[in-house]
Formats: structure tokens, C-alpha cells, sequence
């Protein structure tokens, strides 16, 4: 019988089908399973390399099979898995992707291998809470054969269906039921938790949860287009964080056919996305009086082709655009690409001042700031500033906004 494995990388590190100084591989099964799920998506998770996968800048779970890979974040505070686990963890807090009561000190030291488990047991919670509250029941159009002529007669089927039973009526009537496409996608995502390798207090647990939903439809036609075209009116708001798993869990399962050994979960976040979401929710949270914060704004650029810098910053009159990078600078030298962008930004904002944000190493240059020569009337140019997003115990900073308007007060004694 297979072992469960439980391994643990970092963003940008590399797997092979052989087993490496530390022990971590991938069966050919595996490697196999995890490249069509890649190209699935776009080839946007990792590289595909000779017989191994490099991963990139999305962290989070994959398991595979009895395999659970968890992909970390990492700067340059060394390879302590423990620490890293920990702050994904609270970062995904600060950004509202799990609730922050899951990643208490307490609560931590409680879970092993825990980040799939997680969210599964706040899966079921949610799940629990919504069968406490009662099922939604909707208004739903039924179409059949009855015994005694009840509701609107379809006269064309009836015809075709009844022409020798003449006790038959076919009919159409209106029933309020919860078998619903809220409680279909409920169903659906309960019904993997038995099919993945998670704990067997979570199988027992969500088989029991299953009972409630025994005389809910099978729906075996959710895709993305089925959330998104999903109303959220007031009777189902109490669904919201429902289905929000549910998404994760339905969109990324991958069952194997052919063999049933190796179905495939991933819940993976970029890493890109999770670190302008926190800055921009640490700003909004110790937001100054007088000041204005927007998300992503667009404005065409050529063509059909649009701009949006991350955040948007206005105080005293002047606009602020803040581009968040995921990466480590060392040198006082970022790339091209990043200074383009910014200067675009600059013309298209009126911003005579911007500022490429990444988070701080030790190896980390000072915060500078340095000049355009061309694009305005008046002198513009970029800010490069570096945020230390752990305190001296390894934590995720909940304050680190003081850190962007200490910037902002430098750039404006330039």
C-alpha cells in the first residue's frame, strides 16, 4: 500500500522524477498528471523541465495522489519551512482568502501538514453553518407524468407521450424546493473530500455532512462560467463563503480516469496578486485622514490595450501610483521593463512621483529615488522602497503601511 508523502518547496524551486539530497521526487505518474494539469491552465503554475517541474511564482497545495506538495513563499530569511508555512498562512489572512481565526498561535500549533486540511475544515464548517441556517429553497419550473391533471397542461407532449395511456397527463407546475444550483455546487465539493487524501476525521465528517444533501441533484456541469454567472441576491448572501471554497475546490480537482490512484487538487494563490493585496489592504486599514486609495484603475493605453498600476495614492493634492513587485532587488538597479512601466504610469496618473515596491532582504539597497529626464513639464521620477513584511519573531507585519508613508513624507522633501 502507498505511503502518504508530504513535501514542502519553495516558489521557483524544482522537482525531478529522482529522488535529491532531500529526499523529494515525483513518481512518472505524477509528473505525468501534474503537466496536463499545467497545460490545462495555461502553463502558468511551473516549466516543464526533463523529467522534473520548476515552480513559479504560485504558492500554495498541490496534492497529487497520496503526495502533498506545499509551495512557500521565500525572500532571503533562509529555508525554515516552519516560518514560511506560517506567514502564507497569514497572509492569505490579510487578504480575506481564510479566516483570520484559523491562523491563531493556538490554532497552528494544533495542525500538522495542515494548509489542504485547512481548508477543508473550513469548508465543512461553512457548510454546517448553512444547514444550521436551513437549506435556501428556490421556485423551480417540473416537467412530468402525473396521475391527475395538477399545474398547466403541456398539450404537444402530452400528446406524444400519452397518445395510448389515456390516464396520463403531461404537465408542468411550480415547486419550491432546495434542490438549487447553490446547494447542487455544495453537494459537488462535499463529494471531493472523500476522494482526496485528507484525514479521516474530515472523510467522517463531511460523509455525515453529506446525509443533509441526499435529495439534492448530482450536477456534473459546473465550470467556471456557472459561478460566474451565479446571483448572489439576499436570501443566498449567507452562501458567499460557501461557494468561494467550493470554486476552489470544483475548478482545480482533476480526478484520473484511467486509473482512479492519482486524483489531482491544487489550491495555488500568485504570489504577485497576494502581495499588492496586502499592501493595499495594510494602507486602507491606517489610512491618513485627507487621503485617497484606489485599486487597479484602467485608462486606455493604444489601441484596445489599457494600463492599471497596482494602487492609486492621492494626498495634498498629489497622486501617488505604487507598483507592487514580488522580487528580490539587491542592486539600486531594477529592470527596464519595471522603469517603463512606471513612466507610463507617471504620464497617463499626472504623477510627478511613483514608487516600485518589493519586499525587503538583508541584502536589500537602501530606499532611493531617481529621475526621468524626458515625459513632463515638470521633474518626475520613481521611488524604489523596500518593505520588511516580517517583525523580529517571524510574523507577517499587520503595520507595515507606516512603512509606504514614510516614503511618500521622503519623496516629498525631495
Amino acid at each position: 500500500m502507498k505511503q502518504n508523502r508530504y513535501l514542502q518547496v519553495f516558489e521557483h524551486e524544482t522537482i525531478h522524477t529522482w529522488e535529491n539530497e532531500n529526499g523529494r521526487y515525483l513518481s512518472t505518474e505524477q509528473f505525468d498528471q501534474l503537466c496536463a494539469y499545467n497545460e490545462k491552465h495555461g502553463n502558468k503554475y511551473f516549466t516543464v523541465l526533463r523529467k522534473g517541474i520548476k515552480f513559479s511564482q504560485y504558492v500554495g497545495v498541490i496534492q497529487v495522489g497520496r503526495t502533498t506538495i506545499e509551495v512557500l513563499p521565500k525572500t532571503d530569511r533562509g529555508n525554515d519551512t516552519n516560518l514560511w508555512h506560517r506567514v502564507l498562512l497569514q497572509m492569505l489572512a490579510e487578504c480575506r482568502k481564510i479566516k483570520r481565526e484559523c491562523v491563531s498561535e493556538a490554532t497552528l500549533k494544533k495542525r500538522e501538514n495542515s494548509f489542504l486540511d485547512l481548508y477543508i475544515e473550513m469548508y465543512l464548517d461553512e457548510v454546517e453553518e448553512l444547514i444550521r441556517k436551513g437549506l435556501t429553497k428556490q421556485y423551480r419550473r417540473n416537467q412530468k407524468q402525473a396521475a391527475a391533471l395538477k399545474g398547466k397542461l403541456l398539450f404537444a407532449k402530452h400528446l406524444q407521450q400519452n397518445l395510448v395511456h389515456k390516464e396520463r397527463f403531461y404537465t408542468e407546475h411550480t415547486i419550491y424546493t432546495n434542490d438549487n444550483i447553490y446547494n447542487q455546487i455544495i453537494k459537488a465539493a462535499l463529494s471531493i473530500v472523500s476522494k482526496i487524501n485528507c484525514s479521516t476525521y474530515l472523510k467522517d465528517r463531511a460523509s455525515s455532512i453529506e446525509m443533509f444533501f441526499h435529495s439534492i441533484s448530482d450536477n456534473h456541469r459546473i465550470t467556471e462560467s456557472t459561478f460566474q454567472n451565479l446571483p448572489i441576491g439576499r436570501n443566498v448572501e449567507k452562501y458567499e463563503e460557501g461557494l468561494r471554497i467550493a470554486r476552489l475546490l470544483l475548478l482545480n480537482y482533476s480526478p484520473d480516469i484511467k486509473s482512479g490512484n492519482e486524483n489531482l487538487l491544487a489550491i495555488l494563490f500568485d504570489m504577485n496578486e497576494l502581495w499588492e493585496e496586502y499592501i493595499y489592504r495594510q494602507l486602507i486599514k491606517n489610512k491618513p485622514e485627507g487621503t485617497e486609495i484606489s485599486p487597479q484603475k484602467r485608462k486606455k493605453f493604444w489601441e484596445n490595450k489599457e494600463i492599471k498600476p497596482d494602487i492609486i495614492l492621492k494626498k495634498g493634492g498629489n497622486t501617488f501610483v505604487l507598483d507592487t513587485k514580488w522580487k528580490v532587488l539587491e542592486q539600486t538597479s531594477p529592470s527596464d521593463a519595471d522603469l517603463k512601466q512606471i513612466f507610463a504610469y507617471n504620464l497617463y496618473w499626472n504623477s510627478f512621483k511613483s514608487i516600485l515596491l518589493y519586499p525587503k532582504t538583508f541584502s536589500s539597497p537602501d530606499s532611493t529615488y531617481g529621475k526621468y529626464h524626458k515625459g513632463m513639464t515638470q521633474e518626475h521620477g520613481c521611488i524604489l522602497g523596500f518593505i520588511d513584511l516580517l517583525d523580529s519573531v517571524g510574523n507577517l507585519r499587520r503595520d507595515c503601511s507606516d512603512q509606504v508613508w514614510a516614503l511618500i513624507k521622503y519623496e516629498n522633501q525631495d
